[in-house]
């Protein structure tokens, strides 16, 4: 069995070094400026199992992190987090379990909460899992011992790369990176930019698929050409919602430019990386096309929404301006046979008759109300607005 000898997983979310230095705070004293729950800190703060805690200021900061079961942590400062852990003379499945499930179950959740106040995470993005790219670091390793980790887990091989002092061969979810003569260190930053690039793009793509959605759900009420009363205020409610869930997601696009070029001039800028330039430099220089392409269209989406908050909160009027109406009409008819029953009669008596004249005329008008609703619910009204062609 081929001997791996580094296994690497990671994740990113848009942070700063001010969130880095609320995160060295935690993990060292089980701190948070803000008001949180302090046995709840100090709780998540013990699952982690800290052995060793280290703040590096090189390039970009970052905190190193050693557990006692011999994960080393990086996580820096623009939020890339990167799990390592020794794989040599172990089962590769049970090690990369138990990377995963450290993040998913530990640090994930702590980290979830000592960020827990604030702008929230659009729910559409919130419960989305990661599908993790799994990196794993051989040490001079023949082609048919690649070829036989790739089938051990079911992966295809898309592409590889050759170098002198290494190479790389990718499947769906794993990198398999063979060492020859290159240092681990330069090794482990190629790594740590190339889960930071899977990262980013994979926002993007979440991103391009939540304005696909919005889009049709408006789109398919709208291409009725009509909707109910009963319809109206469910759907405006609807809208309004997916703009909430469009402002938040709209700051958190126009963050990540700056995060792309700060990768991309630090990696052009490191000599130790001149061999994977002609691996990353090109990806650098599609994701800023492509976050380009995401803003765009995702500034026709927002218009799009606030477009149809408009067009709804027009028809939503309408549909209340109705509702007066046959209220009016309901109201008119009770004091008119108020009035008629009055005059009929010199003087007002409390008899059974009155009593039950006066049942009879409030189950009238709430039948009458109950009918008149109805109708007002069942009412379509028309939806005019302008076609606009789909960008998917």
């Amino acid at each position: 069995m081929v001997n791996v000898q580094r296994i690497y997983v990671g994740g990113w979310f848009q942070r700063t070094t001010l969130h880095l230095s609320e995160i060295y705070d935690f993990l060292k004293e089980a701190q948070s400026p803000l008001d949180l729950d302090k046995n709840e800190l100090f709780r998540f703060r013990e699952s982690l199992d800290c052995e060793e805690i280290i703040w590096v200021a090189a390039g970009l900061e970052y905190i190193q992190v050693v557990t006692t079961q011999g994960i080393k942590i990086k996580i820096f400062e623009d939020g890339l987090i990167v799990l390592g852990k020794e794989g040599e003379g172990r089962k590769v499945e049970d090690e990369i379990r138990t990377l995963t499930e450290y993040y998913e179950k530990r640090l994930s959740p702590a980290i979830s909460y000592i960020f827990s106040l604030g702008a929230p995470v659009p729910k559409e993005l919130a419960n989305i899992k990661t599908i993790y790219p799994y990196f794993l670091v051989l040490q001079k390793a023949r082609e048919p011992e690649i070829q036989n980790l790739l089938q051990s887990f079911g992966q295809e091989r898309t592409f590889t790369i050759k170098k002198k002092e290494f190479s790389i061969c990718r499947g769906d979810k794993l990198y398999i990176i063979n060492n020859i003569a290159e240092k681990p260190e330069t090794i482990e930053a190629f790594i740590e930019e190339q889960i930071f690039l899977r990262e980013f793009k994979g926002q993007m793509h979440r991103y391009l698929n939540l304005h696909r959605s919005i889009w049709e759900r408006i789109a398919n009420v709208k291409e009725k050409g009509t909707i109910r009363g009963e319809e109206i205020n469910l759907f405006y409610a609807k809208i309004q919602s997916y703009a909430k869930t469009i402002n938040l997601i709209d700051g958190r696009i126009n963050q990540m430019g700056s995060y792309i070029r700060t990768r991309a001039t630090i990696a052009k800028s490191n000599l130790a990386m001149e061999k994977f330039k002609d691996v990353l430099q090109f990806k650098y220089e599609t994701m800023e096309d492509t976050l380009a392409y995401i803003k765009e269209l995702w500034k026709m989406t927002k218009n799009y929404v606030d477009s149809a908050q408009n067009l709804f909160a027009s028809i939503q009027a309408k549909s209340t301006e109705a509702s007066v109406k046959n209220l009016t009409i309901i109201t008119s008819m009770g004091v008119g046979a108020t009035l008629i029953g009055l005059f009929s009669q010199k003087i007002p008596e409390f008899t059974l008759f009155g009593v039950g004249y006066f049942f009879t005329l409030a189950i009238i008008g709430y039948l009458a109300n109950e009918v008149m609703k109805r109708m007002s619910q069942r009412r379509m009204y028309k939806i005019n607005d302008a076609e606009i062609a789909k960008d998917l």
